[in-house]
């Protein structure tokens, strides 16, 4: 049987990681061994950079909506209470919306919220 080299599915894996490092500073982008290392690490700062946006636009959001809360007379968390108990569930991010885009719908959420604390 013949012996069956690997040269194609190397130059293919080497290729795919020499793409990703494309207009990286220097050797990085050239040599296979560098560009890899950097390519390895940029694809975790990716992978935790997805779960920190999600987390600071969280806190966006919160801010918001407690500037908001802030201009109609009752605080954050009793707000998010008085919405919970009145069976209010919207979501931090449409409620951030409303309250930069709807001032008066806004008005009319925080009213409900304080009737039913």
């Amino acid at each position: 049987m013949a012996r069956v080299k690997g040269a194609l599915s190397t130059r293919k894996r080497r290729k795919k990681i020499l793409r990703l490092a494309k207009g990286y500073f220097g050797a990085k982008s050239k040599h296979y061994k560098m560009a890899n290392q950097a390519v390895m690490k940029s694809l975790r700062y990716a992978y935790v950079g997805r779960k920190l946006k999600k987390r600071q636009f969280r806190s966006l959001w919160i801010t918001r909506i407690s500037a908001a809360c802030r201009l109609n007379d009752i605080n954050y968390s009793r707000f998010i209470n008085g919405l919970k108990k009145a069976g209010i569930g919207l979501n931090r991010k449409s409620l951030s919306e409303i309250a930069i885009h709807q001032p008066d719908a806004f008005a009319a959420l925080v009213a409900t919220a304080k009737a039913n604390i």
